[in-house]
């Protein structure tokens, strides 16, 4: 068994201490008759500060425990959850899960993964790094981002506040089969929304920041001057002429697109044929500009991970090469449905990152000369099944390949298949803050509905 050595931290168990509950787990199914099992804990502490109008709102200390068992009886599976520790609540979880799994009904594709496919060599990918921040340190960094974005400019009229945050969790895995790991890791963060103008032309905007180490965090200044400067050049948006047009979406935009792209490649809804990507492996879907890659041992990456939920070794591996679809987003159940082998997804992609082009954003600015660009999407919109999209937006017309009126109350709208062909750049100003990295999106001939 590999069990990499975590530090002791006053506000967490030690690793020690859940490798004996997840021992436990095993042992009890085994003794009810399972002929395998799988166990989670996850631990966290965190704490979190939240002011508004430079007076605290709330103010949160958090230690969340979970345990999560999985037994099988065969191909008949069953599950339960618990965050009681204690031995008696460990035994009566086991059990729980064994008196499930034994009505319900077979599925070949139950199990554990295989165990070829399980992670050996752990790396160490540098994911926890403890900030020691005291709860006047956190509302002082909360009042000083507000506080600058209310300065920024005059016709800020509201705050809807600013938080700060950080966190950390410790998860151990282990399974009947022989795997046993752990990981640990802690998030940090910090965010700003405010209101510019008064009356009926108000406009709410924000910002945030987050990352692994505290370092790495944008000043407090910088968030909430960004948060004010995104409102006020809000102010005055209008709808635009109904047409057809190229659209730029922003990287915060973006993220929702490949989002999903991601949704229509992932095994649960392949095997249920919910998806409009069915059966396109080998084929192109993008234009031949377009690579997106999964890179899960990037030191210090929010979406870094050395195995994924099922102990399953994360790998570098190419998503999209070409335009060509090259893989799928898999677990070991949605692989087995569809006869094909787990690809380290359970529990989602590992920094997947869309490779940027030559042009920053103001080159695709220039690029496109006269179209839309999309910095905030409203609502779900798209059909899984038939790639049938259309999503509330807001953003900026662009003249002359440059900013010019902001826009609101408009409608983003195309089929996924022809959007993704339609894709004529990314930009170079990528966005790493989440599991998803990409630059903006440039496409052309998007419908967008206004006036």
């Amino acid at each position: 068994m590999t069990t990499p050595t975590v530090a002791r931290n006053a506000g967490l168990p030690t690793q020690d201490e859940l490798v004996r509950i997840v021992e436990q787990v095993l042992e009890e199914a085994r003794r009810m008759g399972a002929t395998s099992a799988e166990a989670a804990v996850n631990v966290g502490t965190g704490l979190s500060v939240q002011v508004r109008r430079g007076e605290v709102e709330t103010l949160e200390h958090e230690r969340d425990r979970a345990l999560g068992v999985g037994v099988y009886f065969g191909h008949r599976q069953g599950t339960a959850s618990s965050s009681d520790f204690s031995a008696d609540s460990v035994r009566e979880t086991v059990a729980a899960a064994c008196s499930i799994a034994r009505y319900t009904s077979e599925d070949p594709a139950h199990g554990l993964a295989d165990p070829d496919h399980l992670a050996r060599d752990i790396p160490d990918l540098d994911l926890d790094h403890p900030w020691a921040l005291t709860v006047d340190e956190a509302i002082e960094r909360a009042l000083t981002c507000e506080a600058a974005a209310l300065d920024t400019d005059a016709r800020i009229s509201n705050s809807e506040g600013a938080g700060v945050s950080t966190s950390r969790s410790l998860r151990v895995y282990g399974t009947s089969h022989g795997f046993l790991g752990s990981t640990v890791g802690t998030q940090h963060g910090m965010n700003c929304v405010v209101i510019a103008g008064e009356g009926a032309d108000m406009q709410r905007d924000y910002w945030y920041t987050v990352a692994r180490e505290a370092g790495a965090l944008e000043t407090p200044e910088a968030v909430g001057r960004r948060a004010a400067e995104r409102a006020v050049r809000r102010l005055g948006s209008r709808q635009a002429h109904t047409g057809r047009m190229p659209v730029l979406y922003v990287p915060e935009a973006a993220r929702g697109l490949i989002g999903h792209f991601l949704g229509a490649v992932r095994g649960s809804n392949l095997y249920r044929h919910a998806s409009f990507l069915l059966d396109h492996l080998g084929e192109q879907v993008f234009p031949a500009h377009v690579t997106m890659t999964e890179y899960p041992h990037l030191p210090r990456a929010l979406g870094s991970a050395p195995f994924d939920n099922e102990g399953v070794a994360t790998a570098e591996r190419v998503l999209v090469d070409g335009g060509v679809l090259r893989g799928y987003v898999l677990d070991s159940y949605s692989a087995r449905k569809l006869g094909l082998t787990t690809t380290g997804n359970a529990g989602g992609v590992h920094n997947l990152t869309v490779a940027p082009g030559v042009l920053d954003f103001d080159g695709l600015l220039r690029d496109m000369g006269r179209g839309l660009v999309v910095t905030e999407l409203m609502g779900q919109g798209a059909n899984p099944v038939t790639g049938d999209y259309s999503r509330g937006a807001a953003g900026f017309l662009v003249e002359n390949g440059q900013l010019a009126d902001p826009v609101a109350e408009i409608t983003v709208a195309g089929n996924l298949r022809d959007m993704f062909r339609n894709l004529r750049a990314v930009g170079t100003d990528m966005d790493t803050r989440g599991s998803v990295r990409t630059g903006s999106l440039l496409l052309d001939d998007v419908v967008v509905a206004g006036q």
